[in-house]
């Protein structure tokens, strides 16, 4: 395609955008309405997930040792375990270690009455590797596996956690595919009636032009462009409102609402918004782009 067509293109689909300012007016603040219920749902999703996300780097999977076991035995189960892709970190508590902590939970100021075990260690067979997972859905397969090593006495875990939060993050998941279908037709509608409209105004110009010969990407470019156009201010409006809003309604929580701000650890609007603007951009152009292409895909053919 050459410069002038695309510079020809362009100029005619803001144009057909200024020509139909009303609907175009109404389709780029329908977009942003949906951007930006996108938006504040995009926020809360991730705060959730990094809630979640949280919760589930506190639940480890322990391991337990056969008795008489050796360390070169202990440390050749604990290279095994780092090569897990399931295993994000893991730590490995001594049974002198695990004694230390016994007393300091149970005997507190009260030392002295540890003494009576003196070096007769009641943790003696309580050495354990804790091991933290990437994804806590990924704790039964992890399991399996660590109950087949060898040296391996028992396998603790957390069946009821791993499944509440499992089941917590598919839900999250679910909802948000729900509501950004519902969002993303409800876009594709309103900028394929603007698109539409615009078509009906030039319908005889474009009759001409395909009888002339000219092809389709040449009558399809400026409607594309337009929805395109559409797709894009309604998504960068919204996203420079969100991005005040998100900063100020966290400040404000975390200010006047201590005990929610020491509960919930709230993501920055850097971390949020690094994955919010691309997404959300994409989101409108992608949507414009559609429903351009399906409205003028019925009016190719004269």
């Amino acid at each position: 395609m050459r410069i002038s067509t695309i510079f020809y293109t362009i100029g005619q689909g803001i144009k057909s955008i200024w020509r139909n300012k009303m609907f175009s007016l109404a389709s780029i603040a329908t977009m942003a309405a949906c951007i930006f219920m996108f938006g504040i749902f995009f926020s809360i999703v991730k705060n959730f997930q990094a809630m979640v996300k949280e919760a589930e780097s506190g639940v480890a999977v322990t391991v337990l040792f056969d008795d008489g076991i050796s360390d070169e035995q202990i440390q050749a189960i604990g290279e095994e375990i780092g090569k897990r892709a399931e295993v994000s970190s893991y730590e490995y508590t001594s049974a002198e270690q695990a004694w230390e902590e016994f007393k300091q939970v149970y005997f507190g100021d009260n030392q002295e009455m540890a003494e009576g075990f003196a070096d007769d260690n009641p943790l003696a067979n309580s050495a354990s590797y804790s091991i933290y997972m990437n994804d806590i859905s990924m704790q039964s397969t992890l399991v399996s596996f660590l109950e087949g090593l060898d040296g391996v006495r028992e396998v603790r875990k957390s069946e009821v956690a791993a499944n509440t939060l499992s089941d917590f993050n598919k839900l999250i998941g679910y909802v948000s595919a729900g509501i950004i279908i519902i969002l993303i037709l409800v876009a594709i509608f309103l900028i394929s009636n603007t698109v539409n409209t615009g078509i009906a105004v030039r319908k005889e110009e474009i009759a001409i032009m395909k009888l002339i010969g000219a092809g389709d990407m040449f009558v399809r470019g400026p409607f594309v462009v337009e929805g395109i156009l559409i797709g894009l201010i309604g998504a960068a409006i919204p996203l420079a409102i969100l991005y005040v809003l998100y900063g100020n309604v966290v400040t404000y929580i975390t200010e006047k609402f201590a005990l929610l701000g020491n509960l919930f650890n709230f993501m920055s609007v850097q971390e949020v918004f690094n994955t919010l603007i691309p997404v959300a951009l994409l989101l409108g152009v992608g949507i414009g782009f559609l429903g351009s292409q399906i409205t003028i895909r019925k009016h190719l053919k004269v």
